[in-house]
Parts: C-alpha cells; sequence; structure tokens
C-alpha cells in the first residue's frame, strides 16, 4: 500500500505537469495528499518542516543563478548579439550545412550562459529562413534546436552555467568543472551521433522530394541582418562567462579558505559557510554578472529603450522556472520521508554498480518529472547520501558521480510534458505529432551518452 501511494503521487504530478497545470500548485496537493493517505495528523508538520524547509533551502542557493542567466539571457538578445552569432554561423558553417549550423549556434548561446528557453526564441527565426533556403522540412527543426540547446552544453561539458550543471555541486562538494574528460567524451558522442541522425532524417526526406512545407503555422518574418553587430564582439560576452566561471572556480578558495565568515554588528554571532559549498554558486553568479556589465557597456544605445521591460519579463520567468523546480524539490524531500519510497530505494539499492544506480535513479525521475533540475533535485534530495555513500566504497572520485548525475538528468527529461519541449513546439507552430521523433531521438542519444560515459570511466579510469 505505501509503495503505491508514493507511484500514484508521482503519477498525479507527472500528469499535472503534462496537462500543463502549475507544478507550483500540484507539487505541494501531491505530496500532502500522499502524506494524508498514511497518517493525516503528519500533514501540516511535513508541509511547514520538510515541504517548505526544502523549497526554501532550494531557492535559497539557486534563484540567483536562475535569475542571472535570464537578465543575462535578455540582454544579449536585446542587444542584438543573439542574431549576429546566428547570421555570422550561417555565414562561415555555410547553409548547406543547415543542422550543423542550428546546433552550433544553439550550443554556443546555452554554454555561454544563455536560458534554453530565450535560446529557442532567438533562434528560431533564423532557422525557419535557413530551413526555407534549404528546402529543408521545417517538421525536422526541433530536433537541431533540441541537440543544440538541451543536451551536451546543458549539462555535459565541463564549466557549463546552466543549472543542471551547477545542483550537484552543493550535494557532492565538486566544481561546474567536474570530470573535463568524461563531460568532452560524453558531449562528443552526443554531438557526432546526433548529427549523423539529424543528417540522415534530412537525406531521406530529400530523396522523397519533401519540401520546407505549406500551411503552416507561425512563420516568422524574414529576417533582416544588415546593421547587426560585429560578431566577434556579440561572441566576447559568451566567453567572458566562460573565462570568468573558470577563473572565479579556482580564485574564491583561495580568497576566503575553507570556510567563509562574515561578522556584522547587527548579528548575534558570525555567519560561517563551508566554502566548497558555494563556490560553484558563486562563481557562475559572478561571471554573468561580468556579463550583464559587458553587455550593458558595449550596447546600452540598443538595450536602453527594452532594457525596462525585458528584464520585467526575464524576472518573471527566472521566478517561475525556479520556483516550479522548487517545488519539486520539496515535493522529493516529502515522498522520500514516506514508508513507500523505502520500497523505491531498496530496489534501486540492489543496482550493484553506484555510477548505474544513480544515472537509472536521476533519469527515471526527471524523465517521470519532465525536468532535468527537478528531477535532479529530487532524486538528490531522496537518495544522495546513498550515491555519495555507494561511490566512497566503490572508490569513485566525486566529480565522476556529478558528472554522471548531471547528465542523467538531462537524458529522459526531454519526453513530452517537458516544459521546454511544449514551448519548443509552440514557437515553431509544429505538433507532437509532426516532429516529436527526432525530439525523442535527441532524448536516447542523451541518454545512452550518460552509460558511455561511465563505460569509458571504468574502461579508461578517465576523470
Amino acid at each position: 500500500m505505501s509503495f503505491v501511494v508514493v507511484v500514484t503521487a508521482l503519477a498525479f504530478l507527472m500528469l499535472a505537469a503534462y496537462r500543463g497545470y502549475s507544478v507550483i500548485l500540484f507539487a505541494p496537493m501531491a505530496a500532502l495528499g500522499a502524506v494524508a493517505l498514511m497518517d493525516p495528523s503528519a500533514v501540516a508538520p511535513a508541509f511547514t518542516g520538510i515541504f517548505m524547509e526544502k523549497m526554501v533551502g532550494f531557492v535559497k542557493l539557486y534563484f540567483p543563478v536562475f535569475l542571472l542567466g535570464a537578465v543575462f539571457g535578455k540582454v544579449i538578445e536585446l542587444s542584438g548579439y543573439s542574431r549576429s552569432i546566428v547570421a555570422a554561423a550561417i555565414r562561415y558553417i555555410g547553409s548547406a550545412r543547415a543542422n550543423a549550423v542550428i546546433v552550433a549556434v544553439c550550443a554556443l548561446l546555452t554554454y555561454g550562459g544563455v536560458s534554453l528557453f530565450v535560446v529557442v526564441f532567438a533562434v528560431y527565426p533564423f532557422a525557419a529562413e535557413l530551413y526555407r533556403q534549404s528546402n529543408i522540412p521545417k517538421r525536422l527543426m526541433p530536433g537541431a534546436i533540441a541537440l543544440g540547446a538541451f543536451s551536451f552544453t546543458m549539462d555535459s561539458l565541463p564549466g557549463t552555467p546552466q543549472i543542471q550543471n551547477i545542483i550537484p555541486t552543493t550535494f557532492f562538494k565538486t566544481t561546474a568543472w567536474a570530470a573535463p574528460a568524461l563531460g568532452m567524451a560524453g558531449a562528443l558522442f552526443i554531438i557526432i551521433v546526433g548529427l549523423a541522425y539529424l543528417e540522415w532524417r534530412r537525406c531521406d526526406a530529400a530523396k522523397r522530394g519533401e519540401g520546407y512545407g505549406t500551411a503552416l503555422l507561425n512563420e516568422p518574418e524574414p529576417m533582416h541582418t544588415r546593421h547587426l553587430p560585429n560578431p566577434l564582439l556579440a561572441l566576447a560576452p559568451l566567453v567572458l562567462v566562460g573565462v570568468s566561471n573558470f577563473a572565479l572556480t579556482r580564485m574564491i578558495p583561495q580568497w576566503y579558505g575553507a570556510h567563509t565568515s562574515v561578522a556584522l554588528p547587527g548579528l548575534a554571532k558570525p555567519v560561517t559557510i563551508p566554502t566548497a559549498t558555494v563556490t560553484a554558486i558563486w562563481a557562475v553568479e559572478g561571471a554573468l554578472l561580468l556579463g550583464i556589465a559587458f553587455v550593458l557597456l558595449t550596447a546600452f544605445g540598443a538595450v536602453r529603450e527594452r532594457f525596462s521591460s525585458g528584464t520585467k519579463t526575464a524576472v518573471g520567468g527566472a521566478l517561475l522556472a525556479a520556483m516550479n523546480t522548487a517545488s519539486e524539490y520539496g515535493f522529493g524531500g516529502v515522498i522520500a520521508a514516506l514508508p513507500g519510497f523505502l520500497v523505491v530505494s531498496d530496489a534501486l539499492k540492489r543496482i550493484p554498480d553506484p555510477l548505474v544506480n544513480a544515472a537509472v535513479s536521476v533519469s527515471s525521475l526527471a524523465g517521470i518529472t519532465g525536468s532535468a533540475s527537478g528531477g535532479m533535485s529530487i532524486a538528490l534530495a531522496a537518495m544522495g547520501d546513498t550515491f555519495i555513500h555507494g561511490a566512497q566504497v566503490a572508490g569513485i572520485p566525486p566529480d565522476v558521480l556529478h558528472r554522471v548525475v548531471s547528465m542523467a538528468s538531462g537524458g529522459m527529461d526531454t519526453l513530452p510534458h517537458n516544459g521546454a519541449v511544449i514551448t519548443l513546439l509552440a514557437v515553431t507552430g509544429l505538433s507532437h505529432r509532426e516532429s516529436y521523433r527526432d525530439i525523442f531521438a535527441v532524448t536516447l542519444i542523451k541518454t545512452l551518452a550518460v552509460f558511455f560515459v561511465i563505460l569509458v570511466f571504468y574502461l579508461t579510469g578517465l576523470v
């Protein structure tokens, strides 16, 4: 019975997300409903002492990353830098390699710190024009955008400032640059296999004489590339974020030592924070602040008129994304406290290999919730200590565990009810029936890459 309660709560949350209901509202409903079925008297204490504690703790740590990432993406968009990067990629890579262009542009933007959702809006008008000129079916476009924006730059490449690479740092005391060799190996696997698949799909459509398509929805206006910023200037803030993130990751521990302590007159006692738990977060936040400042200094004229409305939109998006994930994190904390979850965790413990155990657990929950960060948050809140213990017993470095967990979160997350997938299809004016096949293929490739990385580690010992 206890196991059924846990499964029912997970299914309820997944159905709510798939139907488009707010996770902020339905995550506590699902969690507290499960508690009520087990012990009605525990509902209020579980809400205050577990759900809200977990939720607030998540916001405390990660909301600044969501906020700064959203603002950085918005100023990149308002400045015209994103359009300049896309236009340059088309010019130098060539319109004949449409899939490679779209993947490269999405990868540059996401690795540079731009939010996945912002990338979809920024790239779509150029992608539509490129596919139209190349006579490639529009229905294949979401697969290319998903490969570039939702995969290797989100969780595989070392140093990526996306939240899926930041969350594990607080659990494993690692940095965003954890296991660089394994991350690069996983990224190469995804790029090579993904591009091969997209090219196969393009060639197959060409053989059948299928063109861009007619009577399509949400077609953008033709994009003008006159008077765009120099592409080298447009790339500069992305490079600055990457370099600053790398430098700050190494400099922060030197500045603060093992513990950060601050004593102010209004405090009863000093506030002490273990530096290892916040190094990656502070490094990303500092890098994004520098990136925002650079864009404002170099393109203030273009940004000024729409800065107020643009940042309001960015803040709203950041609040929604952070609270969605925080609610899922609170949900995971409550579910982990129920007896039924012990059945799940015991079953997962039977997977003898700690890396496979972590990969299956995180990927499964990311698929159920339709969220990489949400599924990883639930898994780490519920089973983080188990993952760490298993890795310690097997002599596996925390950096390897970080990279596997991060990549696993971005494996099965892009199932049909994923928010980014729904947004991508809505923006491009396509349906699940028309385009989800290629997104699902990317999902499978991302999932296979996790186990490829695990195999590489065991064969070579690379970290």
